[in-house]
């Protein structure tokens, strides 16, 4: 049995996320229905992070334990001529048994895409979430920077998250403007459900002065999901890199995320 490991990036708009629903209208069903093809047996998939409908990626890792020996470029190429055109496998190697798609990794990264015009813009639609107000962006680094560290991330968790404990580590966060479009980056050990999007609608509100710091501290604090902003749309979601011990996996340099500038 080998242990592989897969790069998948994928436009999350045509799926109803990452995990097999019964329709098979989720990127793990597509997935493995192109490795049904290609090595001819059912061969279930294990992802670092699993993403809700209309949420992308740019650097989803998956592994899959198979029988079968193929060059890496083998899995590439084979695999993207079974998948649709809204996924592609980016890279393919082989790693220990003891290499975990989820539970060996130590951070997880997702930026939020965020369009900061006063007329919604149609070639972003589906693909960024957008703010028509303008935005203070020093006062959302101001606020974001409270939530650095580790916390209690109840006002920031979803009511159907199956989480054990709504404790977990940010190790960063930071925001930058590229023209029209405003860049969330954020970086911890594992997210919550629901997490980045409630962050940003409480960002969103800081950046145009709706609230104030204040504000902002008393609903992280209250670790109450009902005082904090309305979830903010999937559209701008993007999971971003993940990353591993580099004695398990050493990810090629060049990846789609680079290359997009997320």
């Amino acid at each position: 049995m080998i242990r592989m490991v897969l790069g998948v990036s994928y436009d999350g708009r045509p799926w109803l996320g990452w995990q097999t629903q019964p329709n098979g209208q989720t990127v793990q069903d597509q997935l493995e229905t192109a490795l049904r093809q290609f090595v001819g047996v059912k061969v279930p998939t294990v992802c670092a992070g699993r993403t809700d409908t209309g949420v992308h990626a740019t650097a989803q890792i998956v592994h899959i334990d198979v029988m079968v020996d193929r060059p890496s470029s083998a899995w590439v190429r084979g695999l993207n001529s079974l998948l649709p055109d809204s996924i592609a496998v980016q890279w393919a190697c082989p790693v220990q048994d003891q290499f975990h798609a989820r539970f060996s990794a130590i951070t997880r990264s997702y930026t939020y895409v965020l369009l900061n015009t006063p007329v919604r813009q149609p070639l972003w639609a589906g693909r960024a979430g957008w703010c028509f107000r303008s935005l203070d962006l020093e006062r959302m680094q101001q606020g974001a920077q409270m939530l650095v560290g580790e916390h209690d991330f109840s006002s920031f968790r979803s009511s159907q998250c199956q989480a054990a404990t709504p404790v977990r580590t940010m190790h960063s966060i930071s925001l930058q403007r590229k023209g029209e479009l405003v860049l969330i980056h954020l970086k911890a050990n594992a997210f919550l459900h629901h997490m980045v999007r409630n962050i940003v609608g409480e960002l969103v509100l800081l950046g145009q002065g709706k609230t104030d710091l204040d504000h902002f501290e008393q609903v992280f604090k209250a670790r109450d999901r009902t005082k904090a902003a309305p979830t903010y749309s999937a559209s701008g979601l993007y999971l971003t890199d993940v990353e591993y011990p580099t004695d398990l996996l050493t990810k090629p340099l060049t990846t789609v995320a680079s290359i997009a500038g997320l």
